[in-house]
């Protein structure tokens, strides 16, 4: 099979009578790949009918939207030298559609080779090590303005505003051992749940949180300017 899609070569695709593919098929095969839907039978014995009519490759329709990993029985004598690729269900209906539509359909089959070092593996390492380095400079950056910006308003404040800013937050949170084990629990439950939960509508609702989280984050410098604008809070409240 060639590894490139450019130098693959198309061909036809037929359907398979039977459906299932579990007997031998009515209609003629010269080197075709052919389209059954699943169930009835094992994928073995699919594959096998499929190879022994003439086929090329199998192309094998899910009874389900998301994808299935197709596996063959323990103690199956599996001689199979055909591809045989399983198919979502809207995907495979669809040229089903096609082909009784009396369009003429053809298929590329091509296996990519791995390389031995995943480029895109490389880039998500660095991408995580430089936001950690970027995030620990612009963590210590901030601090040095913010330290900065204190010394200020102490030297230039008057005897109240020190008040009112002693009372204020003093911009630290304290982590202590039932802080840390709670984290990771929650971590832990929220990394479960994403893997249990994993559907279309759990990501659109990630997606509207992130978003939502995004939003907060660039407004909440502006909102809290109008607010200091306004007189509802001292300026040194933010620091």
């Amino acid at each position: 099979m060639e590894s490139k899609e450019k130098h693959a070569n198309h061909t036809r695709l037929a359907l398979a009578d039977p459906p299932d593919c579990c007997s031998k098929p009515r209609n003629q095969l010269t080197g075709e790949v052919i389209l059954v839907h699943r169930g009835n039978c094992s994928f073995t014995v699919k594959a096998n009918v499929a190879e022994e009519a003439g086929a090329s490759a199998i192309l094998i329709i899910n009874n389900q939207t998301e994808l299935f990993k197709m596996v063959c029985e323990s103690d199956a004598d599996v001689n199979i030298t055909i591809p045989a690729v399983m198919l979502p269900q809207d995907a495979g209906s669809n040229l089903e559609n096609y082909i009784n539509n009396n369009t003429r359909v053809s298929v590329a089959l091509y296996s990519p080779k791995r390389p031995a070092v995943d480029i895109a593996e490389v880039f998500l390492w660095l991408m995580a090590v430089g936001t950690i380095l970027l995030a620990s400079y612009w963590s210590a950056w901030t601090a040095r303005e913010v330290a900065i910006e204190q010394d200020k308003l102490l030297k230039d404040a008057s005897e109240e505003f020190l008040q009112v800013g002693s009372a204020g937050s003093s911009g630290f949170v304290d982590i202590n051992t039932m802080s840390a084990v709670l984290f990771v629990v929650f971590a832990s439950c929220f990394l479960i749940m994403l893997y249990k939960l994993m559907s279309f509508w759990f990501v659109e609702v990630l997606v509207v949180l992130f978003c939502l989280g995004g939003v907060e984050v660039c407004a909440f410098p502006h909102i809290f300017v109008c607010l200091v604008q306004c007189g509802l809070f001292p300026p040194s409240f933010y620091w």
